[in-house]
């Protein structure tokens, strides 16, 4: 068995431990072990992305939704995946380094969701997602990515942005 694939494992059964029923005053895994697991998947999406590997779209739910930074990006998994190709034909699609991630959850820690600042190669990227827990680990079920504007810089973007618009 590889390396990798004692990782998985050991994380699959960390998972169903920590999603596993457990008394109302006593989780099954504290908090902040939880948060590492998220954290641990979140990085590894972003990670996959970075080397090209065809398990980022694994790790988005069938009805997941992608949604990037320009207005018209809004992908269904398959949709996402077919738009991807090209930057997935290189060594590297797209490389999101996080800088900073808040995570929280339901209290039966079935539903998760995250925000996240992420450098890019656009610069600094605020992202939030939404994850769930499934057998195999998590899956990815909304993402939405926006380009970080300093408030002293909103009335140039917003008049390039209608400057384009209109023509």
């Amino acid at each position: 068995m590889t390396a990798r694939l004692c990782a998985r494992v050991l994380f699959v059964a960390a998972l169903f431990t920590a999603c596993s029923p457990a008394p109302a005053q006593q989780p099954a895994v504290p908090d902040d072990a939880f948060r590492a697991l998220v954290n641990a998947f979140v990085d590894e999406w972003h990670q996959d992305a970075a080397q090209a590997r065809p398990a980022f779209f694994d790790k988005i739910a069938a009805d997941g939704i992608y949604i990037g930074t320009d207005k018209t990006e809004r992908w269904t998994k398959e949709v996402f995946r077919e738009w991807a190709k090209p930057a997935f034909a290189r060594p590297t699609a797209w490389a999101f380094t996080p800088l900073h991630r808040n995570i929280s959850f339901t209290p039966d820690r079935q539903i998760v969701w995250f925000d996240e600042q992420v450098r890019s190669s656009m610069g600094i990227l605020q992202a939030t997602g939404v994850v769930r827990p499934t057998a195999k680990g998590f899956e990815i079920v909304h993402y939405q990515l926006s380009i970080a504007v300093p408030n002293d810089v909103i009335p140039q973007v917003t008049g390039a942005i209608k400057a384009f618009e209109s023509k």
